[in-house]
């Protein structure tokens, strides 16, 4: 039997809320007690071979914002078809960047090397004050040449 908890439910519908933008090819993602909304410029239409930056709002459950400092965070980069334990293809520095109505949050400027697709795995713990629990999010994402 289904049951509705209207405390638990809430504090997500709150975060996707939060997150949400008029641009609808954001994608979203949930692991543990956190939520990712990633966004890939120019227009999450990345082409091979030019900077792309891709920047990711994470908020703890609840809709809290989680900012690049208070996470130990890692980005890498994978050429699909892949499997478990194959090293990515890249791994760019992670910075704090400021978009739109988020402030602090993760980015990071990739160059895909070619057309195709790719996985893009962000994972993180907290770092020391802060209060959440270790998560990875994994986002496919189609590059044009």
């Amino acid at each position: 039997m289904f049951r509705f908890n209207l405390g638990k439910n809430l504090g997500w519908v709150l975060f996707l809320v939060l997150i949400s933008t008029p641009v609808a090819a954001h994608t979203e993602k949930v692991s543990q007690d956190v939520g990712g909304m990633l966004h890939i410029e120019p227009h999450d239409n990345p082409h091979s071979g030019q900077t792309t930056q891709a920047w990711i709002v994470l908020t703890r459950k609840g809709g809290k914002l989680i900012p690049l400092k208070e996470c130990n965070c890692q980005i890498a980069i994978y050429r699909e078809p892949h499997k478990k334990g194959d090293l990515p293809l890249l791994k760019p520095q992670l910075k704090a960047v400021s978009k739109e109505r988020y402030k602090d949050i993760p980015g990071a400027e990739i160059v895909f090397p070619k057309a195709g697709t790719y996985d893009l795995e962000l994972s993180g713990s907290a770092k020391p004050g802060a209060n959440f629990r270790p998560f990875k999010l994994l986002y496919t994402i189609n590059v044009s040449s």
